[in-house]
């Protein structure tokens, strides 16, 4: 079997990971790396990047044995819903505060699906919802306002 790299779905993962991984540890340059122990700004960036990278490659090689193509066509719907989506999330976070934009990001973005469903999109929601205030707000702390003008933390 010949390989066909232009239709190839995991050696291009591989090189986006590759590339994003390599990026990264260029922004991360002129940041003091630090230690294990004494991190400096630019420990995580780097690191991130060499593991991006690390993985790239697997998924790269995984690409050129396989050899399994792409499936499928561009989602227009996706691609126009999916940056409103975020764009919503960013406006109704400084307007509105953290869970209503949440509320109003998890059912626009699973609007560009084609396989909508109210009842799991609404339990998605709850329970996204209820996640990330676990993490975002109690578990790391972050000080975004959870519904503008009426509770805060």
């Amino acid at each position: 079997m010949k390989f066909d790299w232009r239709n190839n779905r995991d050696f291009f993962a591989g090189l986006l990971y590759i590339l994003t991984g390599a990026v990264g540890m260029w922004f991360a340059k002129d940041y003091p790396f630090g230690s294990a122990l004494r991190m400096g700004p630019g420990y995580f960036p780097s690191v991130l990047g060499g593991l991006m990278i690390a993985f790239g490659i697997a998924v790269l090689m995984m690409g050129v044995k396989n050899n399994e193509k792409i499936k499928g066509n561009w989602s227009f719907r996706a691609m126009i819903v999916l940056p409103l989506a975020a764009v919503l999330f960013g406006i109704l976070m400084e307007e509105a505060g953290f869970i209503p934009a949440l509320a109003a990001l998890i059912p626009a973005a699973a609007a560009s699906g084609r396989e909508f469903k109210w009842l799991e999109v609404v339990l998605l929601t709850i329970g996204l919802v209820i996640l990330s205030l676990c993490i975002f707000i109690w578990g790391l702390g972050l000080p975004y306002q959870l519904i503008k003008g009426v509770w805060g933390y």
